[in-house]
Protein backbone atom coordinates (compact mmCIF):
# COMPACT_ATOMS: atom_id res chain seq x y z
CA UNK A 1 0.00 0.00 0.00
CA UNK A 2 2.81 2.14 0.54
CA UNK A 3 3.16 2.64 -3.74
CA UNK A 4 -0.75 3.52 -4.59
CA UNK A 5 -0.05 7.01 -4.42
CA UNK A 6 1.49 6.15 -8.04
CA UNK A 7 -1.72 4.66 -8.91
CA UNK A 8 -4.04 7.54 -7.47
CA UNK A 9 -2.03 9.88 -9.14
CA UNK A 10 -2.28 8.43 -12.56
CA UNK A 11 -5.75 8.66 -12.74
CA UNK A 12 -6.03 12.58 -11.21
CA UNK A 13 -3.28 12.90 -14.08
CA UNK A 14 -5.86 11.85 -16.54
CA UNK A 15 -8.90 13.40 -15.65
CA UNK A 16 -6.78 16.66 -15.79
CA UNK A 17 -6.01 15.54 -19.34
CA UNK A 18 -9.31 14.93 -19.77
CA UNK A 19 -10.28 18.48 -18.97
CA UNK A 20 -8.13 19.19 -21.95
CA UNK A 21 -9.18 17.04 -24.27
CA UNK A 22 -12.33 15.69 -23.98
CA UNK A 23 -12.97 12.34 -25.19
CA UNK A 24 -15.99 9.55 -24.77
CA UNK A 25 -13.56 6.76 -24.41
CA UNK A 26 -10.86 8.55 -21.98
CA UNK A 27 -13.80 9.01 -19.65
CA UNK A 28 -15.21 5.66 -19.75
CA UNK A 29 -12.26 5.08 -18.30
CA UNK A 30 -11.87 7.29 -16.05
CA UNK A 31 -15.02 5.77 -14.92
CA UNK A 32 -13.77 1.52 -14.21
CA UNK A 33 -10.60 3.09 -12.99
CA UNK A 34 -12.73 5.21 -10.09
CA UNK A 35 -14.20 2.00 -8.99
CA UNK A 36 -10.62 0.24 -8.68
CA UNK A 37 -10.06 3.33 -6.69
CA UNK A 38 -13.39 2.37 -4.21
CA UNK A 39 -12.61 -0.93 -4.33
CA UNK A 40 -8.90 -0.54 -3.41
CA UNK A 41 -10.18 2.62 -0.57
CA UNK A 42 -13.01 0.83 0.61
CA UNK A 43 -11.20 -1.72 3.31
CA UNK A 44 -8.49 1.59 4.64
CA UNK A 45 -11.50 3.53 5.30
CA UNK A 46 -12.91 4.72 8.33
CA UNK A 47 -15.84 2.81 9.91
CA UNK A 48 -18.16 5.92 9.80
CA UNK A 49 -17.20 6.65 5.81
CA UNK A 50 -17.94 3.23 5.07
CA UNK A 51 -21.40 3.18 6.14
CA UNK A 52 -21.53 6.56 4.40
CA UNK A 53 -20.03 4.88 1.38
CA UNK A 54 -22.67 1.74 1.31
CA UNK A 55 -25.43 4.02 1.89
CA UNK A 56 -25.03 5.97 -1.21
CA UNK A 57 -24.43 2.96 -3.05
CA UNK A 58 -27.56 0.93 -1.64
CA UNK A 59 -29.75 4.17 -2.61
CA UNK A 60 -27.94 4.92 -5.92
CA UNK A 61 -28.29 1.71 -6.81
CA UNK A 62 -32.03 1.48 -6.35
CA UNK A 63 -32.14 4.61 -8.13
CA UNK A 64 -30.26 3.28 -11.13
CA UNK A 65 -32.45 0.37 -11.06
CA UNK A 66 -35.52 2.67 -11.38
CA UNK A 67 -34.21 4.39 -14.67
CA UNK A 68 -33.83 2.76 -18.23
CA UNK A 69 -30.29 3.13 -18.41
CA UNK A 70 -27.83 0.23 -18.99
CA UNK A 71 -25.23 -1.42 -16.82
CA UNK A 72 -22.78 0.13 -20.25
CA UNK A 73 -23.72 3.08 -18.84
CA UNK A 74 -22.37 2.54 -15.34
CA UNK A 75 -18.47 3.49 -15.51
CA UNK A 76 -18.67 7.47 -16.61
CA UNK A 77 -20.82 8.05 -13.53
CA UNK A 78 -18.39 7.37 -11.03
CA UNK A 79 -16.29 9.66 -12.49
CA UNK A 80 -18.38 12.87 -11.45
CA UNK A 81 -16.03 13.93 -8.53
CA UNK A 82 -12.90 13.09 -9.57
CA UNK A 83 -11.95 16.89 -10.51
CA UNK A 84 -12.52 16.98 -6.39
CA UNK A 85 -10.25 14.28 -5.29
CA UNK A 86 -7.48 15.34 -7.97
CA UNK A 87 -7.83 19.20 -6.06
CA UNK A 88 -7.47 17.19 -2.63
CA UNK A 89 -4.55 15.55 -3.89
CA UNK A 90 -2.62 18.87 -5.20
CA UNK A 91 -3.45 20.43 -1.43
CA UNK A 92 -0.46 18.93 0.69
CA UNK A 93 1.90 21.14 -1.81
CA UNK A 94 0.74 24.24 -0.43
CA UNK A 95 0.81 23.03 3.28
CA UNK A 96 4.46 22.32 2.39
CA UNK A 97 5.57 25.75 1.22
CA UNK A 98 3.64 26.94 4.48
CA UNK A 99 5.83 24.41 6.97
CA UNK A 100 8.91 24.98 5.03
CA UNK A 101 8.83 28.80 5.39
CA UNK A 102 8.18 28.46 9.14
CA UNK A 103 5.34 30.09 8.96
CA UNK A 104 3.33 27.54 11.15
CA UNK A 105 5.94 28.67 14.12
CA UNK A 106 4.67 32.02 13.04
CA UNK A 107 1.36 30.74 14.72
CA UNK A 108 2.94 30.12 17.84
CA UNK A 109 4.73 33.03 18.26
CA UNK A 110 1.68 34.93 18.64
CA UNK A 111 0.08 32.89 20.96
CA UNK A 112 2.64 33.17 23.17
CA UNK A 113 2.20 37.63 22.85
CA UNK A 114 2.32 40.35 25.71
CA UNK A 115 -0.78 40.48 26.78
CA UNK A 116 -3.02 41.38 30.11
CA UNK A 117 -5.63 38.93 29.72
CA UNK A 118 -7.80 36.37 28.14
CA UNK A 119 -10.06 38.43 26.31
CA UNK A 120 -6.68 40.18 24.37
CA UNK A 121 -5.57 36.62 23.65
CA UNK A 122 -9.17 35.34 22.57
CA UNK A 123 -8.98 38.16 19.68
CA UNK A 124 -5.34 37.43 18.71
CA UNK A 125 -5.89 33.62 18.54
CA UNK A 126 -8.93 34.12 16.38
CA UNK A 127 -6.87 36.16 13.55
CA UNK A 128 -4.10 34.15 13.85
CA UNK A 129 -6.14 31.04 13.47
CA UNK A 130 -8.30 32.35 10.35
CA UNK A 131 -5.11 33.87 8.72
CA UNK A 132 -3.16 30.76 8.53
CA UNK A 133 -5.81 28.04 8.39
CA UNK A 134 -6.36 29.38 5.06
CA UNK A 135 -3.02 27.48 4.24
CA UNK A 136 -2.40 25.25 6.47
CA UNK A 137 -6.25 23.38 7.21
CA UNK A 138 -6.43 21.29 10.32
CA UNK A 139 -2.14 21.34 11.16
CA UNK A 140 -2.94 25.14 12.36
CA UNK A 141 -6.00 24.24 14.75
CA UNK A 142 -3.42 21.21 16.35
CA UNK A 143 -0.44 23.61 16.62
CA UNK A 144 -2.87 26.27 18.34
CA UNK A 145 -4.03 23.71 20.85
CA UNK A 146 -0.94 22.14 21.73
CA UNK A 147 0.36 25.85 22.37
CA UNK A 148 -2.42 27.14 24.29
CA UNK A 149 -2.73 24.18 26.31
CA UNK A 150 0.81 24.71 27.73
CA UNK A 151 0.45 28.32 27.91
CA UNK A 152 -2.87 27.86 29.65
CA UNK A 153 -1.91 25.31 32.21
CA UNK A 154 -1.91 28.05 35.10
CA UNK A 155 -5.20 28.87 34.44
CA UNK A 156 -8.49 26.66 35.91
CA UNK A 157 -8.81 23.64 33.57
CA UNK A 158 -12.40 24.08 33.06
CA UNK A 159 -12.14 28.36 32.07
CA UNK A 160 -9.14 26.87 29.79
CA UNK A 161 -10.86 24.17 27.93
CA UNK A 162 -13.72 26.20 26.79
CA UNK A 163 -11.01 28.90 25.63
CA UNK A 164 -9.34 26.50 23.51
CA UNK A 165 -12.31 25.32 22.16
CA UNK A 166 -14.26 28.26 21.11
CA UNK A 167 -11.33 30.30 19.81
CA UNK A 168 -9.24 27.34 18.00
CA UNK A 169 -12.92 26.01 16.23
CA UNK A 170 -14.36 29.47 15.56
CA UNK A 171 -10.73 30.79 14.28
CA UNK A 172 -10.39 27.92 11.85
CA UNK A 173 -14.41 28.09 10.61
CA UNK A 174 -13.69 31.94 9.64
CA UNK A 175 -10.96 30.51 7.15
CA UNK A 176 -13.12 28.41 5.64
CA UNK A 177 -16.07 30.15 3.42
CA UNK A 178 -13.21 32.47 1.80
CA UNK A 179 -10.40 30.25 1.12
CA UNK A 180 -9.97 29.09 -2.32
CA UNK A 181 -8.04 25.78 -0.92
CA UNK A 182 -11.29 24.65 0.70
CA UNK A 183 -12.92 21.93 -0.56
CA UNK A 184 -16.88 23.04 1.05
CA UNK A 185 -16.45 26.06 -1.19
CA UNK A 186 -14.72 24.26 -4.19
CA UNK A 187 -17.76 21.81 -4.29
CA UNK A 188 -20.54 24.67 -3.64
CA UNK A 189 -19.06 26.52 -6.64
CA UNK A 190 -18.90 22.87 -8.38
CA UNK A 191 -22.71 22.31 -7.81
CA UNK A 192 -23.98 26.18 -8.55
CA UNK A 193 -21.86 27.42 -11.21
CA UNK A 194 -21.29 30.66 -10.05
CA UNK A 195 -18.15 32.51 -10.75
CA UNK A 196 -16.28 32.56 -7.78
CA UNK A 197 -15.19 36.40 -8.03
CA UNK A 198 -19.01 37.05 -8.09
CA UNK A 199 -19.48 35.48 -4.73
CA UNK A 200 -16.20 35.96 -2.74
CA UNK A 201 -17.27 39.52 -1.55
CA UNK A 202 -20.23 38.05 0.05
CA UNK A 203 -18.81 35.63 1.88
CA UNK A 204 -15.63 37.99 2.94
CA UNK A 205 -18.64 40.15 4.29
CA UNK A 206 -19.85 37.12 6.31
CA UNK A 207 -16.31 36.39 7.18
CA UNK A 208 -15.55 40.01 8.16
CA UNK A 209 -18.63 40.38 10.48
CA UNK A 210 -18.42 37.04 12.16
CA UNK A 211 -14.99 37.70 13.17
CA UNK A 212 -16.26 41.35 14.47
CA UNK A 213 -18.95 39.97 16.51
CA UNK A 214 -17.33 36.65 18.39
CA UNK A 215 -13.92 38.92 18.94
CA UNK A 216 -16.00 41.56 20.78
CA UNK A 217 -17.95 38.83 22.29
CA UNK A 218 -14.54 36.54 23.36
CA UNK A 219 -12.80 39.88 24.45
CA UNK A 220 -15.60 41.11 26.76
CA UNK A 221 -16.18 37.31 27.97
CA UNK A 222 -12.82 36.52 29.02
CA UNK A 223 -11.33 39.88 29.75
CA UNK A 224 -12.19 39.17 33.42
CA UNK A 225 -9.20 36.22 33.34
CA UNK A 226 -5.47 37.42 33.66
CA UNK A 227 -3.24 35.84 31.08
CA UNK A 228 -0.37 34.02 33.02
CA UNK A 229 2.98 35.43 31.59
CA UNK A 230 6.19 33.12 31.42
CA UNK A 231 8.31 35.61 33.31
CA UNK A 232 11.06 34.41 30.81
CA UNK A 233 12.08 37.73 29.48
CA UNK A 234 12.99 36.98 25.63
CA UNK A 235 16.30 37.68 23.89
CA UNK A 236 16.09 39.48 20.89
CA UNK A 237 12.37 40.46 21.74
CA UNK A 238 12.08 43.62 19.00
CA UNK A 239 14.29 41.11 16.32
CA UNK A 240 11.38 38.58 16.41
CA UNK A 241 8.34 41.18 16.68
CA UNK A 242 10.25 42.33 12.90
CA UNK A 243 10.61 38.54 11.58
CA UNK A 244 6.52 38.01 12.67
CA UNK A 245 5.71 41.57 10.70
CA UNK A 246 7.66 39.94 8.05
CA UNK A 247 6.26 36.82 8.11
CA UNK A 248 2.47 37.98 8.18
CA UNK A 249 3.29 40.39 4.80
CA UNK A 250 4.88 37.48 2.92
CA UNK A 251 1.38 35.34 4.18
CA UNK A 252 -0.83 38.46 3.45
CA UNK A 253 0.81 38.99 0.22
CA UNK A 254 0.77 35.08 -0.88
CA UNK A 255 -2.68 34.78 -0.26
CA UNK A 256 -3.91 37.79 -1.75
CA UNK A 257 -1.76 36.73 -5.10
CA UNK A 258 -3.28 33.57 -5.31
CA UNK A 259 -6.99 34.90 -5.18
CA UNK A 260 -6.27 37.57 -7.84
CA UNK A 261 -4.81 34.36 -10.31
CA UNK A 262 -7.77 32.40 -9.53
CA UNK A 263 -10.15 34.92 -10.42
CA UNK A 264 -8.25 36.40 -13.37
CA UNK A 265 -7.25 32.67 -14.62
CA UNK A 266 -11.44 32.44 -14.59
CA UNK A 267 -12.26 34.83 -15.92
CA UNK A 268 -9.39 34.62 -18.81
CA UNK A 269 -9.83 30.79 -19.81
CA UNK A 270 -13.03 30.11 -18.56
CA UNK A 271 -12.30 26.73 -16.81
CA UNK A 272 -13.88 25.51 -13.84
CA UNK A 273 -12.84 27.09 -10.27
CA UNK A 274 -12.27 23.67 -9.06
CA UNK A 275 -9.79 23.04 -11.77
CA UNK A 276 -8.29 26.60 -12.16
CA UNK A 277 -7.22 26.11 -8.32
CA UNK A 278 -6.22 22.39 -8.59
CA UNK A 279 -3.01 23.23 -11.64
CA UNK A 280 -2.32 26.37 -9.93
CA UNK A 281 -1.34 25.00 -6.32
CA UNK A 282 1.93 23.32 -7.29
CA UNK A 283 3.39 25.75 -9.58
CA UNK A 284 1.99 28.85 -7.05
CA UNK A 285 3.98 26.77 -4.22
CA UNK A 286 7.02 26.03 -5.97
CA UNK A 287 7.36 29.72 -7.17
CA UNK A 288 6.91 30.70 -3.31
CA UNK A 289 9.37 28.34 -2.01
CA UNK A 290 11.96 29.73 -4.26
CA UNK A 291 11.35 33.38 -3.81
CA UNK A 292 11.56 32.84 0.44
CA UNK A 293 14.48 30.61 -0.39
CA UNK A 294 12.81 27.57 0.93
CA UNK A 295 13.20 25.30 -2.12
CA UNK A 296 15.50 22.38 -0.64
CA UNK A 297 12.91 22.36 2.83
CA UNK A 298 9.96 22.49 0.59
CA UNK A 299 11.13 19.86 -1.64
CA UNK A 300 11.48 17.22 1.18
CA UNK A 301 8.70 18.16 3.02
CA UNK A 302 6.49 18.79 0.12
CA UNK A 303 7.21 15.11 -1.30
CA UNK A 304 7.12 13.18 1.78
CA UNK A 305 3.92 14.91 2.92
CA UNK A 306 2.25 14.79 -0.68
CA UNK A 307 2.76 10.68 -1.01
CA UNK A 308 1.70 10.38 2.42
CA UNK A 309 -1.86 12.54 1.91
CA UNK A 310 -2.49 10.53 -1.49
CA UNK A 311 -1.62 7.54 0.04
CA UNK A 312 -4.10 7.90 2.82
CA UNK A 313 -6.86 9.28 1.27
CA UNK A 314 -9.10 6.58 1.29
CA UNK A 315 -11.85 8.54 3.25
CA UNK A 316 -12.16 11.09 0.72
CA UNK A 317 -12.73 8.20 -2.83
CA UNK A 318 -15.08 6.19 -0.61
CA UNK A 319 -17.00 9.59 -0.03
CA UNK A 320 -16.61 10.99 -3.28
CA UNK A 321 -16.97 8.25 -5.79
CA UNK A 322 -20.09 6.64 -3.91
CA UNK A 323 -21.65 10.29 -3.81
CA UNK A 324 -20.43 10.77 -7.82
CA UNK A 325 -23.03 7.10 -8.28
CA UNK A 326 -25.52 8.33 -6.18
CA UNK A 327 -25.98 11.63 -7.29
CA UNK A 328 -26.28 11.07 -10.74
CA UNK A 329 -28.29 8.08 -10.46
CA UNK A 330 -30.85 10.30 -8.66
CA UNK A 331 -30.78 12.69 -11.21
CA UNK A 332 -31.67 10.04 -13.72
CA UNK A 333 -34.45 8.65 -11.78
CA UNK A 334 -37.87 8.95 -11.41
CA UNK A 335 -37.82 9.56 -7.48
CA UNK A 336 -35.84 13.13 -8.15
CA UNK A 337 -39.23 14.35 -8.45
CA UNK A 338 -40.48 12.53 -5.41
CA UNK A 339 -37.72 14.19 -3.44
CA UNK A 340 -38.98 17.53 -5.47
CA UNK A 341 -42.29 17.59 -4.24
CA UNK A 342 -41.25 19.14 -0.34
CA UNK A 343 -39.57 21.76 -2.25
CA UNK A 344 -42.12 22.81 -4.28
CA UNK A 345 -44.79 22.88 -1.61
CA UNK A 346 -43.21 25.83 -0.17
CA UNK A 347 -40.94 27.29 -3.25
CA UNK A 348 -43.10 30.65 -2.65
CA UNK A 349 -41.37 30.75 0.31
CA UNK A 350 -37.69 30.94 0.14
CA UNK A 351 -36.88 31.53 3.30
CA UNK A 352 -38.33 28.86 4.30
CA UNK A 353 -35.79 26.56 2.22
CA UNK A 354 -32.85 28.41 3.35
CA UNK A 355 -33.56 27.40 6.85
CA UNK A 356 -34.61 23.91 6.20
CA UNK A 357 -31.36 23.79 4.04
CA UNK A 358 -29.40 24.78 7.78
CA UNK A 359 -31.27 22.54 9.82
CA UNK A 360 -30.34 19.61 7.55
CA UNK A 361 -26.85 20.59 7.39
CA UNK A 362 -27.00 20.95 11.55
CA UNK A 363 -28.66 18.00 12.01
CA UNK A 364 -26.32 15.61 9.95
CA UNK A 365 -23.65 16.41 10.92
CA UNK A 366 -24.41 15.81 15.30
CA UNK A 367 -25.04 12.32 13.44
CA UNK A 368 -21.55 12.36 11.66
CA UNK A 369 -22.48 13.02 8.25
CA UNK A 370 -19.78 15.02 6.62
CA UNK A 371 -21.19 18.49 5.24
CA UNK A 372 -19.56 17.63 2.06
CA UNK A 373 -21.93 14.47 1.90
CA UNK A 374 -24.53 16.27 2.49
CA UNK A 375 -23.45 19.27 0.06
CA UNK A 376 -23.33 16.26 -2.36
CA UNK A 377 -27.28 15.12 -1.69
CA UNK A 378 -28.41 18.78 -2.10
CA UNK A 379 -26.19 18.94 -5.42
CA UNK A 380 -29.09 16.06 -6.53
CA UNK A 381 -32.07 18.90 -6.73
CA UNK A 382 -29.49 21.48 -7.17
CA UNK A 383 -31.57 22.41 -10.36
CA UNK A 384 -34.49 23.21 -9.01
CA UNK A 385 -32.98 24.79 -6.36
CA UNK A 386 -31.57 27.45 -8.52
CA UNK A 387 -34.67 28.29 -10.24
CA UNK A 388 -35.80 29.03 -6.50
CA UNK A 389 -33.07 31.17 -5.10
CA UNK A 390 -30.61 32.01 -7.55
CA UNK A 391 -27.05 30.61 -8.57
CA UNK A 392 -25.12 32.26 -6.13
CA UNK A 393 -27.89 32.71 -3.31
CA UNK A 394 -27.93 28.64 -3.22
CA UNK A 395 -23.75 29.01 -3.38
CA UNK A 396 -23.50 31.03 0.01
CA UNK A 397 -26.26 29.26 1.85
CA UNK A 398 -24.35 25.78 1.10
CA UNK A 399 -20.74 27.26 1.91
CA UNK A 400 -22.27 28.94 4.97
CA UNK A 401 -24.52 25.70 5.92
CA UNK A 402 -21.41 23.83 5.36
CA UNK A 403 -19.34 25.91 7.67
CA UNK A 404 -21.25 26.77 10.24
CA UNK A 405 -21.47 23.15 11.28
CA UNK A 406 -17.66 22.56 11.67
CA UNK A 407 -17.36 23.64 15.02
CA UNK A 408 -20.32 21.49 16.36
CA UNK A 409 -19.78 18.48 14.19
CA UNK A 410 -19.64 15.64 16.34
CA UNK A 411 -17.95 13.53 14.93
CA UNK A 412 -16.32 15.66 12.36
CA UNK A 413 -12.55 15.80 12.16
CA UNK A 414 -11.56 19.19 13.91
CA UNK A 415 -14.21 18.28 16.84
CA UNK A 416 -12.29 15.10 17.11
CA UNK A 417 -8.75 16.26 17.07
CA UNK A 418 -10.08 19.04 20.00
CA UNK A 419 -11.66 16.01 22.08
CA UNK A 420 -8.46 14.03 22.01
CA UNK A 421 -6.31 16.70 22.74
CA UNK A 422 -8.35 18.51 25.97
CA UNK A 423 -9.94 15.08 26.86
CA UNK A 424 -13.60 16.25 26.62
CA UNK A 425 -16.30 15.00 25.00
CA UNK A 426 -17.51 16.18 21.64
CA UNK A 427 -20.36 16.85 22.55
CA UNK A 428 -19.46 18.83 25.29
CA UNK A 429 -17.54 20.80 22.52
CA UNK A 430 -20.63 21.00 20.90
CA UNK A 431 -22.82 22.67 23.23
CA UNK A 432 -20.27 25.60 23.56
CA UNK A 433 -20.35 26.11 19.84
CA UNK A 434 -23.65 25.99 19.23
CA UNK A 435 -24.63 29.74 19.61
CA UNK A 436 -21.76 30.64 17.16
CA UNK A 437 -22.80 27.95 14.53
CA UNK A 438 -26.23 29.32 14.89
CA UNK A 439 -25.39 33.06 14.39
CA UNK A 440 -23.54 31.58 11.47
CA UNK A 441 -26.35 29.74 9.88
CA UNK A 442 -28.84 32.95 10.62
CA UNK A 443 -26.66 35.48 8.96
CA UNK A 444 -25.74 33.17 5.49
CA UNK A 445 -29.50 32.47 5.65
CA UNK A 446 -30.56 36.90 5.43
CA UNK A 447 -27.43 37.15 3.02
CA UNK A 448 -28.49 34.25 0.81
CA UNK A 449 -32.20 35.59 1.46
CA UNK A 450 -31.51 39.09 0.07
CA UNK A 451 -29.21 37.17 -3.09
CA UNK A 452 -32.46 35.87 -4.41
Amino acid sequence: MKHLYLFFSAVFLLHIISVFYPNQTLLYGLGILALMMLVISFRQASKLFQILGLAFLIIGAVFFYSTNMKIAQLPPMLAGNLSLLTLLAFLPWMNSVVTAGRFDKLLQHLLRGNVQHLGSLYQRSTTAMMSLTAFLNVSSATIAQDVLVDNLKPIQRKIANKFIMMTTLRGYSLALPWSPLEVLLAMSIFITGVNFAEVLPWLVMITIFMYVIDSLWGKFYFKKYDYPQSGEKETGNHQQNNQNRSKIIQLATALITFLLLVILLGNVFELEFIFIVTILVFPFATVWAYLIKRSKSFWIIGWNKWKSSVNNMHNFIVLFVTLAFFTNSLNESPALMAIQKPVVMVSDYPILILIMIQLLFIVLSMFGVHPIATMGVLGGISSMLIDILSPISLAVILVTSGVSTVPIGTYGLVVTITSMSLKQSPYYITYYNLSYSFLFGAIGIITAYLLI
